[in-house]
C-alpha cells in the first residue's frame, strides 16, 4: 500500500464511523416510532392467531368454548384404524384447490387487464378525466353490494346477462350461472375481476406517471415499435408497482369469502378454505375443527406470501 492510499484510508476510517453511527441512530428512532404500532398490531392480530391456534388443538364447541379438552394434533391428523381429521378430509383439499384456482385465474386476468387499463387511461383523450373517475365505481362498491347485483344478474330466470347472450343468439337456453358446478367458478371469477380490475389499474397507473420522458423520446426517434418499447421499457419499470398489486389481490383472493358465499353459498364446487372454516365453525359449531382450519389457511397464506416476495425480490434484483 501506498503512503497516499493510506493516508486516504486513515481519512475515510472517521467518515465511516461517522456514517455507521447515523444509520444506528435512524434504526433505533425507526424502532421507536414502530414501537406502537407493532403494540397494537401484536394485540389486535397476535392475541387472536394465537387464540384460534390453541382452540385447534381442543375439542372446543361453540357452544362451550372453555369446555373444550387437549387433544393435540387430533384435529388436523390422527390415525385411529383410518386417517381421521382435517387433512384427511376430501372436501377440505376440494376447497384449497378452489382457493388457488381461484387466485391463480383471477389475479393473472386482473394484472394483464389491469395493465391494459392503465395504458389506456394513461393516453391524452378527451373526457380522460371522467373515464378515470367512473373506472373506480367497481373497486368502491362494497364487495356484498356487488356480489348481490351480480347474483340477479345472473339469474337463470330473469338475469340480465342470459336475456343478452339470448338475444345475440349466443345460446340456446338460460344458463344457471351461479347453480351448475362447471360455470358457478367462473361467474365468481368474473365478478371479482370487474371488482378488482381497477385497483390494479390505479396502481399501474401511478408507476406509468412516474416513467421519464427521455426514454420514450429516444424509442420514437430510433424508429422503435410501440410493443417492442412496452415489453423493454415500459414493463420492467412498471414492475414493482405491478408486483406490489398482485401481492395485494393474492392475499384477497387466497383469503376470499364474502363473494363467493353471496353468490354461491356452500356449493362444493366453489368452496374456499374461508368458506370451510366457517361452515365448520358456525354450521357444525366445531370450533376446534374449524379453528384448525383456520390456522392452516393462515399457513398457507404466510407460506405463498414469502415465496412470492423471495422471488419478487430476486427477480427485481437481477433485473436492476
Amino acid at each position: 500500500m501506498t503512503d497516499r492510499a493510506f493516508l486516504q484510508q486513515q481519512a475515510d476510517s472517521p467518515r465511516r464511523e461517522r456514517g455507521t453511527r447515523v444509520r444506528r441512530r435512524r434504526v433505533r428512532a425507526a424502532w421507536l416510532f414502530l414501537a406502537p404500532m407493532l403494540v397494537v398490531l401484536a394485540a389486535v392480530a397476535g392475541w387472536p392467531l394465537v387464540r384460534t391456534f390453541w382452540f385447534s388443538m381442543t375439542d372446543a364447541s361453540l357452544s362451550s368454548l372453555e369446555g373444550g379438552q387437549f387433544i393435540g394434533l387430533e384435529n388436523y391428523l390422527v390415525y385411529d384404524n383410518g386417517w381421521y381429521g382435517i387433512m384427511a378430509d376430501p372436501m377440505w383439499w376440494q376447497s384449497v384447490w378452489n382457493t388457488l384456482y381461484f387466485t391463480l385465474v383471477s389475479v393473472s386476468l386482473e394484472a394483464v387487464l389491469g395493465v391494459i387499463v392503465a395504458l389506456v387511461l394513461n393516453a391524452h383523450f378527451r373526457g380522460r378525466t371522467l373515464v378515470r373517475a367512473a373506472m373506480l365505481i367497481p373497486w368502491a362498491i362494497p364487495t356484498v353490494v356487488s356480489a348481490k347485483i351480480w347474483a340477479w344478474m345472473l339469474n337463470d330466470q330473469f338475469g340480465i346477462i342470459n336475456h343478452m347472450l339470448l338475444g345475440l343468439g349466443l345460446i340456446d337456453a338460460p344458463l344457471s350461472w351461479t347453480a351448475d358446478a362447471s360455470l358457478s367458478m367462473w361467474a365468481v371469477i368474473i365478478v371479482d375481476v370487474w371488482k378488482a380490475t381497477p385497483f390494479v389499474a390505479l396502481l399501474v397507473l401511478a408507476a406509468l406517471q412516474m416513467l421519464p420522458s427521455d426514454c420514450y423520446e429516444a424509442a420514437k426517434v430510433d424508429g422503435i415499435h410501440p410493443v417492442r418499447v412496452f415489453f423493454r421499457v415500459t414493463l420492467p419499470l412498471i414492475m414493482p408497482a405491478l408486483l406490489v398489486a398482485i401481492i395485494f389481490r393474492a392475499l384477497d383472493a387466497l383469503r376470499v369469502f364474502d363473494v363467493i358465499y353471496v353468490l354461491t353459498s356452500n356449493a362444493a364446487s366453489t368452496m374456499t378454505m374461508s368458506i370451510y372454516a366457517r361452515q365448520q365453525l358456525v354450521e357444525f359449531q366445531d370450533v376446534g375443527y374449524g379453528s384448525a382450519a383456520s390456522t392452516l389457511l393462515f399457513m398457507i397464506i404466510a407460506l405463498i406470501t414469502v415465496v412470492y416476495l423471495y422471488i419478487g425480490r430476486r427477480q427485481l434484483g437481477g433485473g436492476s
